[in-house]
């Protein structure tokens, strides 16, 4: 069952709607260009510029059905086992921020949440906990999305889906942060011993993109319309408040308009890709191929970069690619 939590304060929800209203707000009409090639030669989509010079992260790119996808993309990076250890406590962090189903690509694909829940469980993990902070109301987002009932479908007792609770958000210090030095994080995805950032490709209104790094903020707490001035920076200063040991991106379905909320199949395209790597910039990097866009496109993408959080250049990158 889902864990029960204190409902959230009057102050909370406003902040939270009016969040959720600007960014729906903000898309507007705006429509992306139809998806591209679905999987790719990825020199062709190196870009230059990024900073340091650290080790070459490893990406896999894998299209079939969502779950199947997911289980072998992970494989490639060498298994569940390589990131969760027998006993450690994993937070699995998907898009649940909507009260859309699964066929308009506003969540994570449940079949791609339970994909990496179940890894985990077999790699040995003691505790796994699903959660996002929602912008809809939270228990129509998570039985609507699918992702509850699948969830709950493991029917094993390592496993909730809990619904977060706003008294549980600790404010840290972010090493490295340049406009946010400190922020908000729900207590558990900072207890995480092993956080996996589950997200899904989709358009935004105010990012052109949200793919990984911008799903960090469902474990922000905090007023979050803050957040969306310097916008980019932000981004990449969360990211380094929360790491991602592994991301697992779901392409399965892309909403490439009128994101991030969505509502219309008419917005949604079916590149079938599941997408997974250590490096949230590589992974999201690598998505925008789905959107006919470049790394270069995306603002917070080449902050990223620039700054170090990881490469964008997928030359330098050790990518593997399959059709199941």
């Amino acid at each position: 069952m889902v864990a029960a939590a204190a409902a959230p304060g009057r102050d909370d929800v406003l902040k939270r709607r009016e969040l959720c209203k600007l960014a729906v707000a903000a898309a507007g009409a705006a429509i992306l260009a139809p998806a591209g090639r679905l999987l790719g030669n990825a020199a062709a989509a190196a870009t230059a510029g990024t900073a340091g010079a650290a080790p070459s992260p490893a990406l896999a790119a894998v299209k079939g059905a969502p779950a199947a996808a997911a289980r072998r993309a992970v494989d490639l990076l060498g298994g569940m086992g390589t990131f969760v250890r027998p006993g450690q406590k994993v937070v699995v962090k998907p898009n649940i921020g909507w009260d859309r189903t699964p066929e308009q690509a506003a969540n994570t694909h449940p079949e791609v949440v339970v994909a990496v829940v179940r890894m985990c469980l077999e790699a040995g993990a003691g505790e796994v906990l699903v959660f996002d902070r929602t912008c809809n109301d939270q228990r129509l987002c998570y039985r609507r999305s699918g992702v509850e009932a699948a969830v709950e479908g493991v029917s094993d007792r390592r496993v909730r889906i809990i619904h977060p609770d706003e008294r549980r958000y600790r404010s840290v210090a972010i090493p490295g942060g340049k406009v946010l030095t400190s922020w908000e994080f729900y207590e558990e995805a900072l207890a995480a011993d092993v956080f996996i950032n589950v997200p899904i490709a989709k358009h935004h209104g105010l990012t052109v993109l949200t793919m990984s790094m911008k799903n960090v903020m469902g474990v922000a707490g905090g007023n979050r319309g803050r957040i969306h001035t310097d916008f980019d920076d932000k981004i990449v200063d969360l990211n380094l408040g929360r790491t991602s040991h592994l991301v697992v991106l779901d392409a399965t379905r892309i909403l490439v308009a009128h994101g991030p909320q969505g509502g219309n199949l008419a917005d949604v395209q079916h590149p079938g890709v599941v997408v997974a790597g250590t490096d949230v910039v590589a992974v999201d990097a690598y998505a925008t191929r789905f959107f006919n866009k470049t790394p270069q496109d995306i603002p917070h993408i080449v902050r990223a970069a620039e700054r170090g959080l990881g490469t964008m250049d997928l030359a330098r990158v050790a990518l593997r690619e399959e059709t199941l």
